[in-house]
C-alpha cells in the first residue's frame, strides 16, 4: 500500500513495543485495504517471539461475552482474555451492539487497559464508533482508553487488494 506509513509500521512492528508497552494498535481503512493481513502480522509476530496471543472477529467476540452472561461466567472470561499477551479484535463495527453488550466489551477493554496489547481493525473512524455502541458515555470510555496509549494506522487513502473478476 504505497499511501501508508511504511517507515511507521516497521518501527511499531519491529521494535515490539506494542507488546512491551501494552499498546492498542487500530487499523482502520476500507474494506480490502490490508487491515486484517497487517495486524495478523503483529499478531504473528508477537507469537513467534513467545508471547501468547489471539485472533477473534469482534462479533464472535459480543456473542461470548454474551453468552457468558448466561452462566454469570463473564468476568472469568473477561479474565482470561486478559491474560493474553496480544488480542487481535478483527471487524470491529460490521453491527451495532446493545448497551449490555457494550458494556461488556467496555469492561474488557477497561481491564486489558495499560496491561496486554489490543490489536483492532475497523472501517470505522472514531467519530463513527457511537454508531456500534448505542451509547455515548460507553463509547467514550472506551476510546478514551483505547486512545490514551494507541497507534493509528490510518489505511482509508488505500486502495482494495483484492482482484476483481465480474463475468460480463
Amino acid at each position: 500500500q504505497p499511501k501508508l506509513q511504511k517507515r511507521k509500521v516497521l518501527q511499531v512492528y519491529d521494535s515490539l513495543k506494542y507488546i512491551t508497552e501494552s499498546k492498542v494498535l487500530l487499523f482502520t481503512g476500507p474494506t480490502g485495504c490490508g487491515k486484517s493481513g497487517l495486524a495478523t502480522s503483529f499478531l504473528v509476530h508477537a507469537i513467534s517471539n513467545e508471547y501468547n496471543g489471539l485472533f477473534i472477529d469482534f462479533n464472535e467476540l459480543i456473542a461470548k461475552l454474551f453468552q457468558s452472561c448466561a452462566d454469570n461466567s463473564q468476568t472469568r472470561f473477561i479474565k482470561r482474555l486478559a491474560t493474553i499477551d496480544c488480542l487481535l479484535i478483527d471487524e470491529f463495527g460490521y453491527i451495532p451492539i446493545d448497551e449490555q453488550k457494550a458494556g461488556l466489551f467496555f469492561d474488557l477493554i477497561k481491564t486489558r487497559h495499560r496491561k496486554k496489547c489490543t490489536i483492532i481493525t475497523s472501517q470505522l473512524g472514531f467519530d463513527i464508533w457511537g454508531s456500534v455502541i448505542k451509547n455515548e458515555h460507553i463509547t467514550a470510555a472506551i476510546i478514551d482508553r483505547i486512545t490514551e496509549n494507541c497507534a493509528v494506522f490510518n489505511m482509508t487513502k488505500c486502495v482494495s487488494l483484492r482482484v476483481k473478476k465480474m463475468n460480463r
